[in-house]
Order: structure tokens, then sequence, then C-alpha cells
């Protein structure tokens, strides 16, 4: 994923800021000649911070790409500025102030004991766990204090002033992409202020948030720096993002978290999944699914996408599948300035390999054999008014077809039914667009967002993204159903043909209309629809056990 080197700054070494900004310089030059094509990122904590920035405005024509954990740009504002008449009065001797100072740089302790108990250890075992890191962190800092004598330290401390100082009269000519990474328990610096600042000054940046974190951020136990990055949508290989080509399939510690992180829902809604065999025959399970691509799945998007994260742990957990989804560009868009959002949903589901709409990215997908997910009705089914559950609103233009007979991509069309039984809308688009307050907030909220669809009309194109209002109920079920593989292989002489593709578009919408009508009637039947009698079936057949569903 990336070629590694390290600025390394011995103990006793004098070389001045503006010098190490010339060393750096010198190895991104000499690596982009090398590799004219390619980024370069450079990785900075709190000093290293001030050294990526300064090497940015230097190099406005490098293609540099910086990830700026608590940088100390916000020295001047920082309890260390007291530290230097103290540092310049205290005896050598006197160690015991000189370890304290150290020690606001090891972090925050709870973390230390959260990460400890999330193991899952017996509680014994846990303790000996939090104590052994305690007294290595407790002789880390005695021996630290050793090593680091008082001048290295008054010394570290100067450069982080002139750094901070050169910096900040600089930083409104940084031109490259920045990811902005901020502590909530920085005791060194005011990190998640300065981040802000910091994210309102730049010209294009983001920024991410980690409340229980401490100074030194990529050494917080948990901390993965490649799992932030592919979240944020910040790797790039080329001088341009291709969200198909530069993707990066999760790893198994990171899909064991998206995984975590799923299950609750999954176990609260009970899901049941459907699918159909060549012949004909409804099975529980992903059994009919095709096992090859390229596959496009198309269907009925449930309320806010309550059918995601199921579906997509099961294609996963079952089947070894990763079904790439395509979004609404909203869930894309960088975050507006002056906003510190912590990781969002929408970081999730880039990490599972969502992309943004557009044909483009369909082509890629289709033409890389790919599982893909497509909901024609968009956010208009998603964001949907009361009383409209399971009403499609696909657009006039067979959108899919054709690219998916271009490629002999299988359709499976398929239906999610369960939205009205975990909650009802009572306050939606229609209510809040006469409201004047919320009115504008959504019409600035579209200005803001890049539009889905540019040529669409009707009410798929009537897609004012806004949160319904929605009244919880007690979780009845959630059920998919996937349809029997519609095959395109045939159809390659068709294509050109508007009226045979529409004829194959309106197959496909009838079949996802069947398939919400199954999962409506039959659902009726189900024993276990509500989450009490699924609780009573656990509780007597064990919690791994697969709960039982209508006759098929």
């Amino acid at each position: 994923m990336f070629e590694v080197q390290c600025l390394h700054i011995p103990v006793m070494d004098r070389t001045s800021f503006r010098e190490l900004v010339k060393m750096i310089e010198r190895t991104v030059r000499s690596e982009n000649d090398h590799f004219p094509d390619r980024p370069i990122y450079i990785v900075g904590e709190s000093l290293g911070g001030c050294l990526a920035l300064a090497v940015a405005e230097h190099n406005p024509d490098i293609d540099l790409l910086l990830i700026l954990a608590n940088p100390a740009t916000s020295f001047d504002k920082s309890q260390m500025q007291a530290l230097f008449p103290f540092l310049e009065l205290m005896p050598e001797q006197l160690q015991l102030s000189h370890t304290f100072i150290l020690s606001l740089m090891a972090g925050d302790y709870s973390s230390t004991f959260k990460a400890s108990t999330e193991k899952g250890l017996p509680p014994q075992q846990t303790v000996g766990e939090l104590s052994k890191d305690l007294l290595t962190m407790s002789s880390y800092l005695s021996v630290l204090a050793d090593i680091l004598p008082k001048e290295t330290l008054l010394w570290k401390l100067q450069m982080l002033e002139s750094a901070s100082a050169y910096t900040n009269s600089r930083i409104h000519a940084v031109k490259a992409e920045t990811l902005l990474l901020t502590s909530g328990k920085d005791r060194l610096l005011p990190s998640q202020a300065e981040g802000a600042r910091l994210n309102d000054a730049l010209q294009r940046s983001q920024i991410r948030k980690f409340d229980d974190c401490g100074h030194f951020l990529f050494l917080e136990d948990g901390f993965d720096l490649v799992t932030i990055i592919k979240g944020v949508g910040f790797y790039r290989r080329g001088k341009v993002l291709d969200y198909v080509s530069d993707y990066l399939p999760p790893t198994p510690a990171e899909y064991k978290k998206i995984d975590e992180s799923f299950r609750w829902f999954a176990e609260i809604t009970g899901t049941v999944t459907l699918s159909t065999l060549e012949d004909g025959r409804i099975v529980r399970g992903l059994d009919g699914i095709p096992s090859e691509g390229p596959v496009l799945y198309i269907g009925y998007h449930m309320l806010l996408g309550l059918e995601l994260s199921p579906m997509i742990r099961q294609f996963l957990n079952q089947r070894n599948i990763l079904i790439r989804g395509i979004a609404h560009p909203m869930l894309f868009d960088k975050y507006k300035k002056g906003q510190t959002p912590r990781l969002e949903v929408g970081d999730i589901l880039r990490m599972v390999g969502t992309v943004p709409v557009s044909g483009t990215n369909l082509f890629k997908l289709l033409s890389s054999k790919s599982h893909v997910l497509l909901y024609p009705g968009g956010g208009r089914e998603a964001l949907h008014r009361k009383g409209e559950e399971y009403k499609l609103f696909w657009p006039e233009q067979s959108e899919f077809v054709r690219m998916a007979i271009r490629f002999g991509a299988k359709i499976v069309p398929f239906g999610s039914v369960g939205e009205d039984d975990l909650g009802e809308i009572f306050f939606d688009y229609n209510d809040q667009m006469k409201i004047p307050l919320l009115r504008n907030r959504i019409k600035q909220r579209m200005e803001d967002t890049a539009k889905a669809r540019y040529k669409a009309t009707g009410e798929v194109a009537n897609q004012d993204i806004h949160v319904p209002w929605i009244r919880p109920k007690i979780p009845g079920r959630l059920y998919n159903y996937f349809g029997k593989p519609i095959e395109t292989a045939g159809w390659k002489q068709a294509l050109n043909d508007r009226e045979k593709c529409h004829e194959l578009y309106l197959q496909v919408k009838s079949e996802v209309e069947s398939c919400l009508a199954y999962l409506k009637e039959k659902r009726e039947s189900d024993p276990y629809r509500s989450i009490f009698s699924r609780l009573m079936y656990q509780a007597t057949h064990g919690s791994a056990s697969e709960i039982p569903t209508f006759e098929l």
C-alpha cells in the first residue's frame, strides 16, 4: 500500500526546524522526480505536523497529501509555554518534576483500561494486564527522563515554538489535501480546537476527532491509521481518486470491527434472508445467489437503508461476497468547514466498497466482474413520505439495463420488508417544508450537496435530503428476498433497441414488486415476527441457534 520512509531526530541532535524542512524537501523532490504521477503522503504528529505543512507550502506543484495528528501549530496556546522559565531554573538533580512533565505525553490512562477490558479477558487477567501496562509505562518514563536531559527538552520546546510560529505564518498558502486527526484528551496541546481552526484555514481539508485519545495518537491501543485512511476515502494511487481501482477491501481485522458494529442491529431485527435457486425453489440463505460476477442486485430501498447492514454482513459471512453499493454523492462529500465529525456511517460504507452513483463507476464495477448493489429509487425511496412504504419510485429511463446487457451481468431482483415493524414516520418531508427554518436548512443542504441525477424528471428527481422523524416501535423483523437471477448474456442484439431494453426494465421492476408482495404476505404467518417470541426461542434453544420463520 505504501513505501514508508521515516524521519528520525536523535536525542542530542540540534538541527534547526528550517534545516529539517529542507531535508524532508530533498527527499520529497527526489521521490517526485522518480514517480511524477504518484502522490506522496506526509504523515506528521505534533512537531511532524508543522514540518509537513511547511514542506507543502514550499512545494505547491507537487502532489502531496498531508495527514496531521495533533499538529503543534497551537503551541502558543498550550500549557507548555509556561515550562520555559521553569526548565531554565530547574536543577539537574531534580528529576521528579522532569518525569511529571514527560508523563503528560503518556496519554489517557483510562483508554488503556478500556482497551484491556474490551479484549474480553477474565477480570483477574484484565487487572493483571493493566497493572503490567502501568508498570511498563512508569519505568518507560523513568528511562526517558534519564536519556532526555533538561537541555534537550528545553531545545525541543524552543523548536516547537519556532515551528509553530513559522508554520502559522504560511498556512494560508498550503494547497495540499489534508486530513486532520485530533484527540479529545490531549494534555499537551488544545488539539481539537486547533483542528477546527486549521480546518477553516486550509484550502482542502477534512477532519476526524478521537475523543478518548491522548496526544500521541499513533501510540494509542487499537488505533489503525490505514483503516482511517481507507474509511475517509483518502487513499489514491494516481492524480485523481478512483473509487473502483483505488479501493482496498477490508482486512480480516477491519472486517471483524465492521461485523461487530453491524451485529447488534442484525440480532435485534432477526433478519430473514431468502433466495431463489435455478429451478425456482425458494430457500433460506443465499444459495441462490450467483458466485461469479458481474452481478447486479436491483431492489427496493427501505426507509433510511435499514436493510443494508444485515445484507452486507450476510453476504460476507455466508458467501464471502463483497457487494459494492452505489450510493448518493452526499455520503462522499467533504464535511462542511467548521464541522469536526467522529467516524461516521459514511466511513464504514466506504470501507465496504460503496461508491458514488455515476455511469462511470457502474461501468468500472461491472467490467471488473463485481457484485453491485443498485437502487433505482435512490433517496426518494429511502426518504419516503408517510404512507409510502414499499412503493417504488423508479425513473422512466431504463438506466441500468443497457449497462448490464453490455457486460452480460446477471440481474438479481430483490425486495426488503420490515421497516413498518421498526418505526413509523410521523413528521415527513411535506411537514418539514411547511416550517421556514427546516425548509431553509433542507434547501441549504441541497445547495451544498452534489446531485445524484441531473437528467431525471418526476418523483425520482425529488430527492431533497432530509431526515424524517420516526416514532420507534417494539422491534419486529426484517426480511430480504432475492428472486431468480435474470440472464442478460443473450440480450446483446437488443443493446441498441430501446423498446427491448425497456421491456427488460419493466420485467425487473415487476419482479421486485413480486418479491415485496411475497414477503408482506408471508410474514403474517411468521410465529417469530415479534422480538419477544425470538427472545423466548433463543432462551430455550441457545443464542447462536437460527430462529425459524414462515414455511417456504
